[in-house]
């Protein structure tokens, strides 16, 4: 199941209300298209689907044949009925309708399962529930798409056709989803990427590998640029490590073990094995033994951009929010046991100001505890999710807690942050590690002179470059603040005989450290602002013979908001302290 659709799975009544709607739809496209044959139909984040098996191709046009065929059946008022088999029954009962399908699901129920299956008028499906009560309980649904599903998920199964919907306990919420649906498509980052001219991605070099143009870079580097500023005040020192490793570094982290599926093949140089690096931390941990480290030495904090390379199936690339190479801003705090919540505190309240700084306030923590098959003492486990959870109260933020949702290797603080328009995307991530250490056999000597494993803490603070920036051509719909803003300021001549004009307020904006573009083409000058606007710099500024003879500017603002007679020298200051700044709300 890909991260967009994660099933779920419990008993709350919009979820019973979701689960039931895929019943119905079944029921619907049963009655439209017999023959059809099922798969599986859960509840998912904000709706629902349904995979069908049939020789007609569904096309948008029969999502609202289906649509009206579901609020007749929901008319009907048919009652969920619950009927419970034995595995004998079961088998039969669905091998006689010809539900292949059905037959595989209870084949692979463990041998004491309940086996259930609910009827709800012409329709019935193996299924362990809930649902609601009858069809008449349900009202607010909209299906949206249709798309391929192998079964199973395996691209050695058949392909299904999977139709989703969307649904929620009363029509106003349902209206408000389906707006924020519309606005985020206005806000595609694919969409604004091409219009912007951001970045690229194609089959000539690769899917999922992202090809960073001039604007793109631009921002790139002011985001960097302050990523870097910010970890020097915060007491990192930055490292950089190769983009491949020796076999035998991932043997020893536990990556050919455990994350093989996600690596790239090897490739031999002098007939030794090299892989390119799925993650940064092996090489941080070499640089860590380099030489001997005493407790005075610690903590360290070691940060890096650095790209890395996993394997993902092309079905769930997606733009810049899923790609093949990224740039991670990776982090490793590495440290004495004592000092482990002061530098848990710390790190989470860095993170927390960095994402602010990039207008993300909002912001949630969830807390994932000790697994089953945790490594490490138990007491290590008890005193690391003590500190996470002491960091998140500091810093006043909200905690959700995952019981036993932690990797075996360490408990962490996930922060997840809501967009300008309300949708929640996961960014930093503060993960214990009691594994690595273990593994790479690193050291300190402490002050009773006797070596010790030190405590190592891993942060991915923006998660990586490609999809922050993704989430950031969303969050601000392409209108970045004039920090990041690849132009921050255009400047428009109203006829030839400004260009001097124009030429000398650009000059003086370049010197004054402003990325500063101009247009001094002969054309009207409603078409030039047009064609300034759809690239969205912060600040248009406008010059006619009124500015020449004034020695002043206009300017065209966001919004289609304009401001007449600007002193040049007042524009150029407001605009500099609002970059420095880093503001994102504008001055003008």
């Amino acid at each position: 199941m890909s991260e967009q659709h994660k099933e779920l799975h419990g008993d709350d009544n919009l979820h019973r209300v979701r689960h039931s709607l895929a019943h119905v739809m079944a029921a619907a496209v049963q009655e439209l298209f017999p023959g059809v044959k099922f798969g599986i139909g859960p509840a998912i984040d904000n709706g629902f689907y349904y995979d069908f098996d049939l020789e007609h191709h569904f096309v948008p046009e029969d999502l609202k044949t289906i649509e009206k065929k579901m609020k007749n059946l929901i008319g009907a008022a048919h009652k969920f009925e619950r009927v419970e088999l034995s595995r004998a029954e079961a088998l039969r009962h669905f091998a006689e309708k010809g539900e292949k399908y059905k037959v595989e699901l209870i084949n692979d129920l463990p041998d004491d399962a309940v086996i259930s299956v609910y009827r709800s008028g012409p329709f019935e499906d193996l299924c362990k529930g809930p649902h609601v009560d009858h069809f008449g309980k349900l009202k607010a649904f909209k299906l949206t798409s249709i798309a391929g599903a192998y079964w199973r998920g395996s691209e050695k199964n058949p392909m299904l056709q999977r139709i989703y919907g969307v649904a929620f306990e009363t029509q106003p919420e349902l209206d408000a989803y389906l707006k924020q649906q519309e606005e985020a498509a206005r806000r595609d980052h694919r969409k604004l990427g091409k219009q912007l001219d951001l970045y690229s991605i194609n089959e000539v070099v690769g899917p999922g590998l992202v090809l960073w143009h001039p604007n793109g870079a631009r921002i790139r580097h002011s985001i960097e640029t302050f990523w870097k500023e910010e970890h020097f005040k915060g007491g990192y020192d930055l490292v950089n490590t190769p983009h491949i490793g020796r076999a035998g570094l991932w043997e020893t982290s536990g990556h050919l073990g455990f994350y093989s599926a996600s690596m790239y093949a090897p490739m031999k140089i002098d007939e030794i094995e090299y892989y390119a690096k799925p993650m940064n931390c092996p090489f941080h941990i070499e640089i860590y033994k380099s030489r001997s480290r005493s407790y005075r030495d610690l903590p360290l904090r070691w940060a890096e951009l650095g790209t890395v390379y996993r394997f993902e199936k092309a079905g769930v690339l997606h733009g810049l929010l899923r790609v093949r190479g990224f740039t991670q801003d990776d982090a490793h705090i590495i440290c004495t046991p004592e000092q482990m919540e002061s530098e848990t505190i710390e790190v989470l309240r860095f993170s927390m100001n960095i994402l602010r700084t990039f207008g993300l306030t909002d912001i949630k923590a969830y807390l994932a505890t000790r697994p089953p098959d945790a490594v490490g003492d138990p007491a290590l486990w008890e005193a690391a999710q003590r500190s996470l959870r002491a960091a998140a109260d500091k810093e006043g933020v909200a905690v959700e807690l995952d019981e036993g949702g932690g990797a075996f290797y360490g408990p962490k603080i996930d922060l997840k942050v809501k967009d300008a328009i309300g949708r929640e995307w996961q960014m930093s991530t503060i993960q214990f590690d009691f594994n690595e250490p273990e593994r790479f056999k690193m050291e300190y000597t402490a002050s009773d002179g006797q070596k010790h494993r030190p405590y190592m803490i891993h942060r991915a603070l923006l998660g990586s470059l490609e999809r922050f920036f993704g989430v950031l051509i969303e969050h601000y719909a392409g209108n970045f603040p004039a920090w990041l803003a690849p132009v921050q300021a255009k400047v428009l001549s109203i006829t030839s005989e400004e260009e001097d004009y124009a030429r000398e307020i650009a000059g003086k904006l370049k010197a004054a450290g402003v990325r500063v573009a101009t247009d001094l083409r002969p054309d009207m000058i409603n078409g030039k602002i047009r064609d300034a606007a759809l690239e969205k710099p912060p600040y248009i500024v406008i010059v006619g013979k009124k500015e020449k003879e004034a020695g002043n500017i206009s300017l065209r603002l966001r919004g289609n908001r304009s401001v007449f007679g600007v002193d040049t020298g007042e524009f150029i200051k407001n605009l500099s302290g609002e970059i420095a700044a880093r503001e994102n709300t504008p001055r003008y």
